[in-house]
């Protein structure tokens, strides 16, 4: 099923202190929809709205241009999947134990795993590279490996909406491009809407098709990478100099900060 999830005018907070004002953001079927922004610009936030998992104090949160609030709990999460930042590190489990923890919202209670559920584990460890490490305990892996497992679990939920949150957080450099690589995967080859914040404005330019660039709780640009991702307004978001660069070869935008004392 292609779905679609989209935030309209959200304002979003925490007792006392509004830290999104009035963000809209469409998270579209086959496209990787990247937020970016400095610490604290509220992209976490806007994610966690779309996931339903932090109230709204105004605007609406659609799923298929309908108000998914009437959906129960169970219902969002056959459609709509999250890797947080914040997960449980879990022990006495092991590594296939948790990525079927994924398969919750499709199981009755006390149910036996079917024929789909163990098609959709197995497809989520092997996107992963998790199948060879499925009997580890988990409490024996490194964050990098943990950070996997979270992802395969998140896989196997198998919905038309997967939001990740800073997803190659703790990863060496090959699982970060696997990541990366398997994110385009998801929107290129199963039609997936990919909602994704990520720090690496690199990475972003990489593997995003839209862009949009939170400052201060608000949209500061929106839309293609090449047009969001400029000098004038990165400089301006992270209040350093920056410069954008296009190779005229592969057509790819880099992001360089400048510094006093680093290399260029």
């Amino acid at each position: 099923m292609t779905t679609a999830l989209a935030g309209h005018d959200l304002v979003l907070g925490y007792p006392r202190t509004t830290v999104v004002h009035g963000v809209s953001v469409d998270i579209r079927p086959g496209v990787v929809t990247a937020l970016v922004g400095p610490n604290g610009s509220g992209k976490s936030t806007v994610l966690r709205s779309l996931a339903r998992l932090h109230p709204v104090s105004s605007g609406s949160v659609e799923l298929d241009g309908s108000d998914s609030a009437p959906l129960s709990a169970r219902a969002f999460a056959r459609r709509v999947t999250l890797l947080s930042q914040s997960r449980p590190h879990p022990s006495g489990v092991t590594v296939h134990d948790v990525v079927t923890f994924g398969r919750h919202p499709h199981r009755r209670r006390f149910a036996a795993l079917g024929e789909d559920d163990r098609r959709s584990i197995a497809r989520a460890m092997e996107l992963t590279g998790t199948t060879r490490m499925a009997d580890r305990p988990v409490d024996q892996l490194s964050g990098g490996e943990l950070q996997r497992v979270w992802l395969a679990s998140c896989l196997a939920q198998d919905t038309g909406v997967v939001l990740l949150d800073e997803p190659t957080n703790h990863l060496d450099l090959r699982y970060q491009v696997e990541t990366l690589d398997l994110v385009r995967d998801l929107a290129d080859q199963h039609g997936t809407a990919v909602g994704v914040v990520l720090h690496d404005l690199n990475q972003t330019a990489a593997v995003a098709d839209r862009v949009v660039l939170l400052h201060h709780g608000r949209v500061h640009a929106a839309g293609d990478p090449a047009d969001v991702l400029t000098a004038e307004h990165l400089t301006e978001v992270y209040e350093i100099p920056i410069e954008t660069t296009c190779d005229p070869e592969t057509g790819r935008l880099r992001i360089d900060p400048r510094s006093r004392h680093l290399r260029r």
